[in-house]
């Protein structure tokens, strides 16, 4: 799910200690009904971030996920990174 970005599938990610970096939109799937996206640092880091995903008009907010459901997220994710192209 690794490429190129092109500039509208980039975001840039930015945490409470202010340091902040791009992502590029790996993609976004659906867990319970609920949408959920995957980004992944371009920071060349193999890191990946799990978010709750709502569209807001054109564009859309990241949500923060409980520890409880970022569970479920991760493991419908690491089953879909395992799933042949």
């Amino acid at each position: 799910m690794t490429g190129n970005y092109s500039e509208d599938q980039i975001i840039h990610l930015e945490f409470d200690d202010n340091q902040g970096f791009d992502c590029g939109i790996m993609g976004i799937f659906d867990v319970e009904g609920q949408d959920y996206i995957a980004l992944e640092a371009l920071d060349g880091s193999e890191d990946v971030y799990l978010y709750g995903y709502k569209p807001v008009g054109d564009d859309f907010e990241l949500l923060d996920i409980d520890e409880e459901t970022f569970e479920k997220v991760a493991a419908e994710f690491e089953s879909l990174m395992d799933e042949p192209l």
